[in-house]
């Protein structure tokens, strides 16, 4: 094992794109040595390599949240390499078809719940145990919510139940963490260009049963986000973060 009281040692889940890929670059910039977790090993060697090339340390590791398993043996990794974690970005996360709930498959309702809230919950628990016993005690999970943590789309009963789920698990944890120094962040993220948001600028279906295109935002100001979270001293904490495209329908909604 390798102690280090100087290196910051952060954890990405569902690193390899999108939002997770923004943000372990942008901790990597900022000194972090990320691991850097998601079900796909080729995006994730593609970031170790552009770290590596940049002076940076990132360390894959194939994981699959959604396996008690597999999120033991990712923070069993982490111990074992740098002896302690000091910020969780718990990003992982999947959507399900846009349909009346009659018509949704129970396994797409099972798959997404195993992931975003039965995932978010494994990798916060294996934290707040790593967190809790290392010296110094302490660390900071921030929970990758959404803007339907507080109001749905229409036909996303599945998402929005497991947004609304997560947004109880972080006060949860940010309440019980007190006694050991764990903080808990929740960043709700409305309209991030990702490669599967992109399908929104060609038009969403609205609470009045139109379809229209949104404004979208770049997905480098939810990795700043984060990142103005995981610097805060953990004496400091943002509960709950909304970053969002300024006109999208969320204020107003329906």
């Amino acid at each position: 094992m390798t102690e280090s009281t100087t290196k910051r040692i952060a954890l990405v889940t569902g690193a390899g794109s999108g939002i997770g890929r923004a943000t372990a670059t942008a901790l990597l910039a900022d000194g972090f040595c990320i691991v850097l977790a998601g079900r796909r090993a080729e995006p994730l060697a593609d970031l170790v390599e552009t770290a590596k090339a940049a002076g940076q340390e990132a360390l894959a590791v194939v994981t699959d949240v959604r396996d008690a398993a597999s999120v033991d043996a990712l923070f069993g990794t982490i111990e074992r390499t740098y002896g302690r974690l000091d910020v969780l970005f718990n990003n992982a996360g999947v959507n399900a078809p846009a349909v009346p709930m009659d018509e949704l498959p129970v396994e797409a309702w099972t798959n997404l719940i195993n992931t975003n809230v039965t995932g978010v919950f494994l990798c916060a628990r294996a934290a707040f145990g790593l967190m809790r016993k290392q010296s110094p005690q302490g660390g900071r999970i921030i929970n990758n919510g959404s803007i339907s943590a507080h109001t749905p789309r229409p036909f996303t009963s599945p998402y929005t139940a497991s947004k609304h789920a997560v947004l109880g698990l972080t006060k949860s944890i940010a309440l019980d963490g007190r006694e050991f120094n764990i903080v808990c962040s929740q960043i709700d993220i409305g309209n991030a260009l990702t490669d599967l948001s992109e399908r929104m600028t060609r038009g969403v279906r609205q609470a009045n049963g139109t379809i229209a295109p949104e404004p979208m935002f770049d997905v480098k100001h939810v990795a700043e986000a984060v990142r103005y979270i995981a610097n805060l001293p953990l004496s400091t904490n943002v509960l709950n973060m909304t970053v969002m495209a300024s006109n999208m329908p969320f204020v107003g909604r329906g």
